[in-house]
């Protein structure tokens, strides 16, 4: 991977195992908008990245080379060897291959803790196009205003402390639904008991333990929040479309608990979980395995 800068925009070359549609549109985050094939507007940390995609070079317009080293590689971790990954996991798993093939280029990002826990909270029962609405909703109403592309303005997801003014009426405001008085919790805990400092220092289990202390957070979201706000790498969150494809891979179609599933896949996977979640998830909900199309597009826990 090489960097460069060349008439005020920053150019990535060489980069491989990546591909920006793939990661983005994979269920993992939702603040960000398609604006043309292979190039995107990206909000994180709060920040407003306009990236795209040329074969294995990323074009970041607008930026410098400090800011690319220091937020946008580590988000979209490009210093991580996924060649690497892939392999181990070949060799623990070759159900794997057609998974980790057809979907190579994704890569977890590493967002922001506490807009990765409320942006998963919302994410119950809903479908992709709907959570971003809600997240940009939220962030257009209590946000900042960041930059502009192609005229339109984007605004920061709100700071913890702006979280902590939003009522539960505010929330249903936005559409929220029974997820309203959840996300009130969870913006009160946040600006009170949980710490992040506090939670990065704690094992995967004594983390998902006080996720799971948040109203309305159950095994899947906590488990989100770990893999892609926490770096615990070994989280494997099951949703409806993870069960599927799990029972349609490993275990002959038959209906399993995902109790059983989790157990399993701690077992095969291991550290590399997270890793072969996001093959499985996106290769799963893209095919349609073990469903009809109608419900493509939900990554919502069906509790």
């Amino acid at each position: 991977m090489d960097i460069r800068e060349e008439k005020g925009n920053i150019y990535i070359d060489k980069v491989i195992d990546f591909n920006i549609e793939q990661t983005l549109e994979c269920g993992q985050c939702f603040h960000f908008e398609r604006l043309d094939n292979m190039e995107y507007a990206v909000i994180a940390y709060g920040r407003l990245l306009h990236i795209k995609q040329e074969k294995d070079t990323l074009i970041l317009y607008g930026k410098t080379k400090a800011e690319a080293e220091n937020i946008w590689i580590p988000y979209f971790d490009l210093e991580r060897d996924y060649g690497k990954i892939k392999s181990t996991l070949l060799k623990k798993d070759e159900k794997l291959k057609e998974a980790i093939t057809e979907k190579y280029g994704v890569r977890i990002l590493n967002q922001e803790f506490y807009e990765t826990l409320i942006s998963f909270i919302i994410s119950q029962n809903k479908q992709i196009p709907h959570i971003k609405k809600i997240v940009f909703a939220l962030s257009d109403t209590y946000g900042e205003p960041i930059g502009e592309i192609g005229g339109k303005t984007y605004y920061s997801f709100p700071t913890l402390e702006r979280l902590g003014e939003v009522t539960e009426d505010n929330y249903r405001e936005l559409k929220t639904g029974f997820r309203a008085p959840y996300l009130k919790c969870a913006s009160d805990m946040l600006n009170s008991t949980l710490k992040e400092k506090e939670i990065r220092e704690l094992s995967y289990d004594a983390a998902k333990e006080m996720l799971m202390q948040i109203k309305g957070v159950g095994e899947k979201v906590a488990n989100c929040v770990l893999l892609f706000g926490l770096s615990h790498r070994n989280a494997f969150p099951v949703d409806v479309w993870i069960k599927r494809t799990m029972e349609a891979v490993y275990f002959d179609g038959a209906d399993t608990s995902k109790e059983k599933i989790m157990e399993f896949a701690r077992d095969r996977f291991g550290e590399y979980g997270g890793y072969a979640q996001q093959y499985l998830f996106f290769y799963g909900r893209d095919g349609g395995i073990g469903v009809t199309s109608k419900a493509k597009g939900q990554v919502g826990e069906n509790k």
